[in-house]
């Protein structure tokens, strides 16, 4: 589920002070960084110069045209000369998409020997910028602030964060969520309240019967069977029984009709993330295994047990980190290693997570699945590769979401797994396992998570910013009290932000 376009408008603050002549500069000026901005691997997006802006109407009205256009991802603001910031308050306090801005200068070295007063007056950035910042302060605007020159690759890597994380939030506010089945029953934490959810992040999740699901796996047609089943041994290394004329050849179509029909209810619904739960079940022959592994492969977001936070969560990070290299899978911390050779966190699921993290061809088998009373589900079996990652939850913390953040370190296991007939990811958080782990549950993590070897931090603080969430983050600097101390500093400031 690739993204269609969007673009970021560049905005330039001046007025008609300084005259014709130096407007027009200023025009050239910042359609050369727009167009370097553009032009940028670091920026995914489309970067769009807009003339500079110099008077309140102007500046209502372009800023009322990117919150109602909807390939508008979000603005970047830059004052080149002065612009008084009384003239933005307008467009500004109607502005409903996220805000970057950028505080830079046309030249990058000053030229000392032949600055004049024409110079100073033409290149006010530093005198600018402060006062367009002085008004974001003072109407409490969200917004990220970048600073450095606009060809430094630094800046332009911080800019292409903001970018992304503006896609996951235009993906947010039109997600649909299909919950098939209702919540694994009596567990807290895949709860929430999915009005409040939809209030602040425009996600929408509502409830499907296993029914319908089943209807449209059974009237999935022997051609499209065959096309999934053609994927499957293009794709992946059969066990010999899921071969053409092996013993459990049945198993491996039975999985291709329910990828078949689950793909009909999703595509026909509009949904870009989904759940199940095998405490409901229906008509299923077999649990959902390789076919959620393949929908996730695809772009699609999950969530099991019906936690449909993290399935909303993955979809989202999916669409921030499209185009860069490693994966993104739903997770679950399910054992510790404490022993020797340091300790280290198995991550696994039952049978769903996603192949863009695995480290070899993955491999497609059958096994038995003492959960969910039904036949074996066909899976797809791989290890993820060392290397960076970071595992992300969202929590409902009773009226308001929390997102916390672990960087980790992934690894290879300590021995060949033979055994352990799912896929798996091995991984040591930072800044070791017992003080990530104690700042995770002092935080109220889940265990599910999002597992993204493609995305860093900085893109999900963006996300954050722009949406009004906590976040907090458990990396190499992290300590056990210092962290206890935020989780209390943070109670306070959401609760009072929020109104009495």
């Amino acid at each position: 589920m690739s993204q269609e376009g969007g673009s970021v408008w560049f905005l330039t603050g001046s007025q008609h002070l300084y005259g014709e002549d130096v407007l027009r500069r200023v025009n050239d000026h910042a359609r050369e960084i727009a167009y370097a901005l553009d032009a940028s691997d670091a920026i995914p997006v489309q970067v769009t110069h807009r003339d500079p802006l110099t008077d309140p109407q102007a500046i209502r009205r372009v800023l009322g045209e990117a919150s109602s256009d909807p390939s508008c991802l979000g603005v970047i603001t830059w004052m080149h000369t002065f612009s008084p910031s009384r003239m933005w308050i307008g467009g500004l306090t109607a502005l409903r998409k996220p805000l970057l801005h950028l505080h830079t200068q046309f030249d990058r070295d000053l030229p000392w020997t032949e600055i004049d007063m024409d110079y100073m007056n033409l290149n006010q950035s530093a005198h600018g910028d402060r006062e367009f910042g002085h008004l974001e302060t003072r109407l409490g605007l969200a917004r990220k602030t970048v600073v450095g020159h606009w060809a430094d690759h630094g800046v332009q890597a911080r800019i292409g964060s903001w970018t992304r994380a503006a896609r996951g939030w235009r993906e947010a506010q039109r997600l649909q969520v299909a919950r098939f089945g209702d919540n694994m029953r009596n567990v807290a934490v895949t709860e929430g309240d999915k009005v409040g959810a939809q209030i602040q992040l425009g996600v929408s999740v509502n409830g499907y019967g296993v029914d319908g699901l089943c209807s449209a796996i059974d009237d999935a047609s022997q051609t499209q069977v065959e096309q999934v089943l053609a994927q499957y041994e293009h794709e992946y290394e059969l066990a010999p029984e899921l071969r053409r004329g092996g013993s459990r050849r049945d198993s491996l179509e039975q999985a291709a009709r329910i990828e078949a029909g689950l793909r009909v209810c999703l595509q026909d619904g509009g949904f870009a993330a989904f759940t199940d739960t095998f405490e409901d079940l229906g008509g299923l022959r077999q649990l959902p295994g390789i076919a959620v592994q393949r929908l996730m492969a695809d772009g699609y977001g999950f969530g099991a047990e019906g936690d449909w936070k993290t399935a909303a969560l993955l979809r989202i990070v999916k669409v921030m980190a499209e185009g860069l290299p490693g994966g993104t899978s739903f997770m679950e911390d399910y054992v510790y290693h404490l022993g020797p050779g340091g300790s280290k966190v198995l991550g696994a699921h039952m049978l769903e997570l996603c192949p863009s993290i695995a480290g070899q061809r993955p491999s497609c088998e059958v096994h038995p699945l003492s959960i969910g009373g039904r036949e074996d589900p066909v899976r797809l079996v791989f290890t993820a590769p060392p290397g960076p990652a970071v595992v992300t939850c969202m929590v409902e913390m009773g009226g308001r979401l929390r997102l916390i953040a672990n960087q980790i370190d992934v690894v290879e296991p300590d021995a060949d797994l033979p055994r352990l007939p799912v896929a798996r990811a091995v991984w040591t958080p930072r800044p070791n396992l017992s003080t990530a782990a104690e700042a995770w549950l002092m935080a109220g993590g889940s265990h599910h998570t999002v597992f993204t070897m493609a995305l860093g931090l900085e893109p999900l603080r963006d996300l954050a910013l722009i949406a009004g969430v906590e976040l907090v983050v458990i990396d190499q600097d992290t300590r056990a009290e210092q962290f206890r101390n935020e989780l209390r500093w943070n109670q306070a400031y959401y609760h009072l932000s929020g109104g009495l």
